[in-house]
């Protein structure tokens, strides 16, 4: 095996454990300081954590686009992670004991679902219309802007439905985290957010070095390996939320990060210098943005439909669908991808 390509797996699996360590410690502090402040369960789940687990696909973004000049990187990490987020689903459902798991979550998650149906599909949208479509401001696509008030009008409309919802579903909870102050969770935060933002910094030149050394065409590994190294906060977080019994603050955790993930497109979009980002990068990522699209369509009705049996007493069937979407996308990326 060529050193070169021992030295790209090794740097790829590095960035992928600082990610992970600094991403299970960010959320940790995350939550000792929405404790401290106040901040609702729920909204913890959707808006705090989701943030905090996708700050390395924000920086890994910036970076691919002002450093390592890669903008099907940027991208396919940002369209990757959505689908690798509702994948978790699917492994929250093969953990989950008894009933499915969308039989226990709440119905208020269609809503947050809902709006990355509609941010995923109009970037799905934009790229299909192409660069002779895409009219510009400056060097930022007019999509951009759209993006921003979408996910503005989502996080209010959300904020809403969930203020509404407290009178009925009200959590108690004991302190926590007795021995930490508000002041130490933020210095230990930002200390966690630097290793972050290193480790995403240089992750896509890690990204580009694998897709030499392998063979593999850039929209592939941006969608799959860069988005899975990027994702694992969201795996720890989730996993540690459905630990403790706590279902709708982990899915929450997912939904939030997709529509966190979109408007990282308008953030890199901004930071992207050449022109507007979607009319410089390959117009297969529409696939992994339709094929999310889909999966959010699953999801909604996996929660509205709420299934009581398990296939192969093992997942819901909304679960093997989100599955088998995800495996499809993968592969026309690898045969197709540029």
């Amino acid at each position: 095996m060529p050193l070169t390509l021992v030295s790209a797996w090794s740097q790829f699996l590095v960035c992928a454990a600082l990610i992970a360590v600094a991403g299970s410690y960010l959320s940790r502090y995350g939550d000792v300081i929405a404790e401290k402040t106040g901040l609702s369960g729920t909204w913890i789940g959707l808006v705090l954590l989701a943030s905090v687990t996708s700050l390395p696909e924000l920086i890994t973004g910036i970076s691919a686009v002002t450093l390592a000049k890669s903008p099907n990187i940027a991208l396919g990490d940002a369209l990757g992670s959505c689908v690798f987020n509702l994948v978790i689903i699917t492994m929250l459902d093969f953990l989950h004991r008894g009933e499915p798991l969308y039989s226990r979550a709440s119905q208020g998650h269609i809503l947050s679902a809902g709006f990355g149906v509609i941010l995923i599909g109009f970037v799905g949208f934009s790229l299909l219309v192409g660069p002779r479509g895409n009219a510009a401001l400056g060097h930022v696509g007019l999509y951009s802007p759209v993006i921003v008030a979408l996910y503005a009008v989502a996080m209010f409309t959300v904020f809403r439905y969930e203020r509404a919802q407290q009178a009925t579903f009200v959590e108690q909870r004991v302190e926590r985290y007795p021995d930490v102050s508000l002041r130490q969770a933020v210095r230990r935060y930002a200390a966690w957010a630097v290793v972050g933002v290193v480790a995403g910094a240089w992750l896509p030149f890690v990204g580009e070095a694998l897709a030499e050394a392998m063979g593999w065409h850039r929209t592939f590994v941006g969608t799959l390996f860069v988005a899975f190294a990027t994702s694992v906060p969201e795996i720890v977080v989730t996993l540690a939320a459905f630990r403790i019994g706590a279902i709708d603050m982990a899915i929450g955790n997912l939904f939030g990060s997709n529509l966190f993930d979109i408007f990282i497109v308008a953030v890199d979009d901004l930071f992207f210098l050449d022109g507007p980002l979607l009319s410089h990068v390959s117009p297969l990522h529409a696939v992994t943005a339709l094929s999310a699209t889909m999966m959010s369509g699953i999801a909604i009705v996996g929660l509205l439909y709420r299934p009581r049996t398990r296939l192969f007493g093992t997942v819901g069937w909304a679960s093997l669908f989100l599955l088998v979407v995800y495996l499809f996308n993968s592969l026309v990326l690898y045969l197709y991808g540029e």
